[in-house]
């Protein structure tokens, strides 16, 4: 069974997690240092949340991460999930499932009243996962300015 926590310090186990993860998250960024991490860790505007496999010791047990990141705007209070990953030994086993619930979860209890999220069409798995969950498309474009 799965057990999601929410990350609020950074230890080796950690790190090493992010080494093996990132990879498996994107091929252009590096994994996060262990400063980086623990930014994301005491950010008010961030939740990071681990699954971790009680059956695996150390770094192998984290299998996968998730980001929430909540931010007041004047229209209320905003949630986007960000950089989901699981790693590739549990994929289909229900952790990317157990991490979104309970990102929406902590979301709700925070008072947001939608959580957005973006999905290369490619990821078919994770696409058919945000529609079973709940999650619509929406009618918008999504700029990015590189600096």
């Amino acid at each position: 069974m799965i057990e999601i926590t929410e990350s609020t310090e950074v230890t080796p186990e950690l790190v090493e997690a992010f080494e093996r993860l990132t990879p498996q998250l994107s091929r252009s960024n590096p994994p996060p240092t262990s400063g980086e991490l623990a930014e994301i860790a005491a950010s008010e505007a961030t939740i990071l949340l681990l699954a971790r496999d009680p059956e695996r010791q150390g770094a192998d047990a984290i299998v996968g991460s998730l980001t929430l990141a909540l931010f007041r705007i004047p229209t209320g209070l905003r949630a986007w999930i960000e950089d989901v990953v699981v790693d590739d030994s549990v994929r289909g086993q229900g952790v990317g499932e157990a991490l979104n619930r309970c990102a929406l979860d902590m979301a709700r209890l925070r008072g947001a009243r939608t959580v957005d999220l973006t999905s290369r069409p490619s990821r078919d798995a994770a696409n058919r996962l945000y529609r079973r969950l709940g999650f619509e498309p929406r009618e918008t474009n999504v700029y990015r300015y590189d600096l």
